[in-house]
């Protein structure tokens, strides 16, 4: 679950600089938004359950 968040933040923000970058994939940025919100999501996830565990 680490490395997939890990992933999925990394790619969003790649995709959030070429979405930036090159006007004419500008679509690159609304995918990397999304991405980006949805590895913070996971990480959020992640640690209210390791919080609720103890």
């Amino acid at each position: 679950m680490i490395a997939l968040a890990v992933v999925l933040f990394v790619v969003g923000i790649v995709l959030l600089l070429l979405g930036l970058f090159v006007k004419a994939a500008e679509f690159l940025l609304w995918i990397g938004l999304v991405i980006l919100i949805l590895a913070i999501i996971a990480a959020l996830l992640r640690f209210i359950r390791r919080g609720t565990r103890a």
